[in-house]
């Protein structure tokens, strides 16, 4: 029995999820987002709550009910509050700015590292060095911070780079004299 599949998703009430053609599609204020159906798991719509079942007892119809389950409630969460990611970024000289429709950073190279924002997005930055990164698709968000921070990722020794604002570097001790 999964854990994680067995849970009920509650909707909002400012979504509106329906299911055509074995794809579920979620609307919202933060926009439209749609996912497909596994083939082994049945998607039921309620008044206010969607349940996923297996459709059969056997091992992938079991794999995937979980994921399905997480899948349909990551969109359901996505059109009607949205999700964010913060990144910081740590070292001498190293900004960030938006300009137009990319994310301008400063990181130490001889140029400025120009970061197209997709149009779903939506990024902010505070004090030049704080980036929070906000939209309706999890998976983009996740996405769009892993690039950015995979651009100058944190080093051991000073802290320097970008990371995301919950993550903990362990410092490592440089060299004895």
């Amino acid at each position: 029995m999964s854990r994680v599949g067995s849970k009920i998703i509650n909707v909002p009430e400012n979504v509106k999820v329906f299911i055509e053609s074995g794809i579920v599609h979620a609307e919202g204020p933060k926009g439209k987002l749609s996912t497909k159906i596994n083939d082994g798991i049945d998607v039921n719509i309620n008044e206010k709550e969607i349940i996923c079942v297996p459709k059969q007892k056997d091992r992938q119809s079991l794999a995937f009910w979980g994921l399905q389950r997480n899948l349909v409630n990551n969109i359901v969460i996505g059109v009607g509050e949205g999700f964010t990611k913060k990144l910081e970024m740590n070292g001498v000289g190293y900004r960030a700015s938006v300009k137009g429709t990319n994310l301008e950073l400063l990181l130490g190279f001889s140029h400025p590292i120009l970061y197209p924002i997709p149009q779903d997005l939506e990024i902010k930055v505070d004090k030049q060095n704080n980036i929070e990164i906000s939209g309706a698709s999890k998976q983009l968000v996740g996405q769009v911070a892993s690039e950015i921070r995979s651009f100058r990722g944190p080093e051991p020794y000073k802290g320097k780079g970008i990371k995301y604002a919950d993550e903990h570097i362990v410092r490592k001790e440089g060299k004895k004299k």
